[in-house]
């Protein structure tokens, strides 16, 4: 634990090492609040919550998730600093969950800063802030399975356009499995047990929910086990690659 700390801390250090973390924060802040109030309708509503707020997450993140994953392991593998990474006392484990925690942590502080949004609907109205709570850990989870796909990814490339270019598409794919129009698609040939399990890999779907401020144990489950996979896999990646 103590090495995954110590590449934790060195991974949040360099996000802020350049301009780059604050124009991407920045850029979320701008595109959530634009999204939220003009987008999503909020004043016109005419109800007090953040239901339009946390509907345009999954989309969000599918343009800005995969620029944070991409430098975490392409950029190490281009630059050669892998290497040297790799000749430290440090398993490729500690290493991967070190990066990973610490991009997490980033989008967290990232989606933290929108809590003027939260503040404007308490004195619009009296919102349920449980719902809202949920909203935003529920939130989070849903960001941590993206990131896990995007170090997967990221850890099979030199190059963080590629890296970019895979996550964006890849998590693409698991937002709209569960869409009508994808669904309506698989239903003319493909067996009801199929269509099923497809649904069930969408972000939309288990993200709907939690949203709303339910919390369902499948729902928290299908991210849990998307992490987990996922950083499983960028564990088996790095070992295969980095030598590459």
């Amino acid at each position: 634990m103590r090495n995954t700390g110590l590449i934790f801390k060195r991974e949040l250090r360099n996000y802020f090492a350049t301009p780059v973390a604050y124009v991407f924060i920045a850029v979320f802040l701008a595109l959530s609040g634009a999204l939220t109030f003009y987008a999503g309708d909020f004043l016109a509503r005419g109800r007090a919550d953040l239901q339009p707020f946390f509907a345009y997450h999954p989309w969000l993140y599918l343009l800005l998730i995969p620029a944070i994953s991409m430098r975490l392991w392409a950029e190490e593998r281009h630059s050669g600093t892998i290497e040297l990474l790799m000749t430290l006392p440090v398993s490729v484990a500690e290493a991967v969950i070190g990066k990973f925690l610490a991009a997490w942590a980033f989008v967290a502080l990232s989606v933290g800063l929108t809590f003027p949004i939260w503040i404007t609907v308490n004195l619009l109205g009296d919102p349920d802030n449980g719902a809202i709570v949920t909203g935003y850990l529920g939130s989070l989870i849903m960001a941590g399975a993206f990131l896990a796909i995007g170090a997967c990814l990221s850890a099979l490339t030199r190059s963080q356009v590629v890296a970019f270019l895979l996550t964006a598409v890849a998590c693409f794919l698991f937002t709209v499995s569960g869409t009508e129009i994808v669904l309506g698609l698989l239903r003319g040939w493909a067996p009801g047990p199929l269509v099923e399990a497809v649904a069930g890999l969408s972000f939309l779907v288990h993200f709907e929910a939690v949203r709303q401020g339910v919390i369902d144990l499948r729902d928290l489950v299908f991210h849990v086990s998307m992490i987990a996979f996922w950083l499983f896999a960028t564990v088996v990646a790095v070992d295969l690659r980095k030598a590459d």
